[in-house]
C-alpha cells in the first residue's frame, strides 16, 4: 500500500472537487474586499484584530485561498462602513 503525501492528496481532489472559490464573482467581491480595506486605510493586521482573528486569515481571504460567508462579508461591511450591496454588485 503507497502511502501518499498531502501534495498527491490535494492534486487528486482538485480533480474531483471544482474550484468554485475561484469564480469570476467570488474574485469580484474579493477585489472589493481589498478595495474597500484600502479606503477605509486600514491594514491587514487592524482589520484582523476587529474580526478576532490573525493577519494570516485575512491575507488567505483576500488573496482568495480562504471562502467566507454572508455574516463574514457582513462584517466587513461594518468594519469598512460600506453597504453590503457594494461587494456584491
Amino acid at each position: 500500500m503507497a502511502v501518499w503525501n498531502i501534495t498527491q492528496w490535494n492534486n487528486i481532489l482538485s480533480n474531483i472537487i471544482p474550484r468554485a472559490i475561484y469564480t469570476k464573482d467570488h474574485n469580484a467581491i474579493v477585489e472589493r474586499l481589498k478595495k474597500a480595506r484600502f479606503e477605509a486605510g486600514l491594514g491587514q493586521v487592524e482589520v484582523a484584530e476587529k474580526l478576532g482573528k490573525t493577519q494570516s486569515y485575512l491575507s488567505k481571504i483576500e488573496s482568495g485561498q480562504r471562502r467566507f460567508d454572508v455574516l463574514q462579508l457582513k462584517e466587513f461591511a461594518k468594519i469598512y462602513k460600506k453597504p453590503l450591496d457594494y461587494f456584491v454588485k
